[in-house]
C-alpha cells in the first residue's frame, strides 16, 4: 500500500467518488480555484470542472443549504466548513433540515450530504475558532457523526459517506493534515461508518478516544507499559451511532476506563459512553469511570494556556492510575 499523507487520502476519496457517480459534487469555501484551504480538493476543479467543484461565498448557512437541497433533488454534495467552528453559522440547516427532512418525510425524500472538514483545537486561533461541537451533531437524531484518526481511515469513511443516504457528520483534524501513512489504493475500499476499533490490546484499562486524541492515547499506553499497566486504546471512529458492542466488550475484559475527547465535558461524548457502560456493564465495574476532557472554559489564545486546558498523555496516564487506585 503506498504512504500518503491524511489530506491527500481525502482527496483521492473525493476523486474517486467523483469519477464513480457524477452526482456527486463539492461546495465551499476556497474549494476550487485555492485548490481548499487545507489543500484537500487540490487538483479537483481542474479535472471535473466549476460545474462539481464550487467556490462558495462566506455564507454557511447558504451553502449549507444549497447542499440539502441538492441531496433532496438526488444529488450527493459534499459541503466543506473551512472550520466546523464555522458550521455553528448553519445549525438551522443541519440541524432543522438535513437531520429531519426523512423523517418528516416519512422516509420519502433521502438526504445523501457529506458535511466535512477540520474540527477541534488547532494551534493558537482563540475561542472562536477552537471549537469541538461533535456533542452538537450527536445530540441530534437523523445524522451520522463520524471522526477520522489516520489517512487508511481517512479515506475509507469519507468513500462510506459520501456514499451513504443519511446527512453525515465528517470530523477531520487540522494538525492530521500532514501525517502520513498506508492507504489502501482499492477504489471500492471502503470503512463501516457504524463501528470502532481496537487499535492496542490490553487487559488492565480501557482508554477510549476519536480523533488526533487516539495519537495521546497511543503515547499514553507506551507510558503507562513503562509502569508495567497494559492498557487497551479504542479509536471510536463512529460517534453517532456508538459502536455498543465493542466498548462493552473491552470493558467487561479490563473492568476499568478512561474516555478521552476533544470537547468539553458536560453533556460530552465520555457521558454517553458512561451511561452505556453503567446500564450495560455495572456488574464489571472495578472503578468509576475517568474522563479526560478540555477545561470548561473557552480557549485560550496564549500557547502556554491552550496547553493547559487540553487533554494530554500526560493526563491520561493520571486518570488510568485513578482507575487503578494507583494515585
Amino acid at each position: 500500500m503506498p504512504e500518503i499523507e491524511f489530506r491527500k487520502a481525502l482527496n483521492l476519496a473525493l476523486d474517486e467518488e467523483m469519477a464513480r457517480d457524477p452526482g456527486v459534487f463539492v461546495i465551499g469555501e476556497e474549494v476550487a480555484e485555492y485548490d481548499g484551504a487545507y489543500k484537500v480538493t487540490k487538483g479537483l476543479l481542474a479535472k471535473y470542472g466549476p460545474q462539481r467543484v464550487v467556490d462558495a461565498p462566506i455564507s454557511e448557512s447558504g451553502f449549507c443549504g444549497l447542499g440539502v437541497g441538492a441531496a433532496m433533488a438526488g444529488m450527493r454534495p459534499v459541503v466543506e466548513f473551512m472550520t466546523f467552528s464555522f458550521s455553528l453559522v448553519a445549525m438551522d440547516q443541519i440541524l432543522n433540515n438535513a437531520a429531519k427532512i426523512r423523517y418528516m418525510s416519512g422516509g420519502q425524500v433521502r438526504i445523501p450530504l457529506v458535511m466535512r472538514g477540520p474540527s477541534g483545537v488547532v494551534h493558537q486561533l482563540g475561542a472562536t475558532h477552537s471549537n469541538a461541537p461533535e456533542s452538537i451533531f450527536m445530540h441530534t437524531p437523523g445524522l451520522k457523526v463520524v471522526a477520522c484518526s489516520t489517512p487508511e481511515n481517512a479515506k475509507g469513511l469519507l468513500k462510506s459517506a459520501i456514499r451513504d443516504d443519511d446527512p453525515v457528520i465528517f470530523l477531520e483534524s487540522e494538525l492530521l493534515y500532514a501525517m502520513k501513512g498506508e492507504v489502501p489504493d482499492d477504489p471500492d475500499y471502503v470503512v463501516p461508518l457504524h463501528k470502532g476499533r481496537v487499535i492496542r490490546d490490553g487487559a488492565d484499562v480501557t482508554i477510549v478516544a476519536y480523533s488526533k486524541r487516539v495519537h495521546q492515547a497511543l503515547a499514553a499506553a507506551d507510558l503507562l507499559a513503562q509502569e508495567g499497566v497494559k492498557a487497551e486504546v479504542i479509536d471510536l471512529i463512529s460517534l453517532r451511532p456508538l459502536d455498543q458492542d465493542l466498548i462493552l466488550k473491552s470493558f467487561r475484559k479490563t473492568n476499568r476506563m478512561v474516555t478521552v475527547e476533544e470537547s468539553w465535558s458536560f453533556c460530552g461524548v465520555g457521558a454517553s459512553i458512561v451511561d452505556i457502560v453503567q446500564r450495560n456493564a455495572f456488574d464489571y465495574m472495578d472503578a468509576p469511570i475517568e474522563r479526560v476532557t478540555l477545561e470548561e472554559t473557552p480557549m485560550p489564545y496564549n500557547e502556554s494556556l491552550e496547553n493547559s486546558v487540553q487533554p494530554s498523555p500526560e493526563k491520561i496516564v493520571k486518570a488510568a492510575r485513578r482507575v487503578l487506585y494507583r494515585e
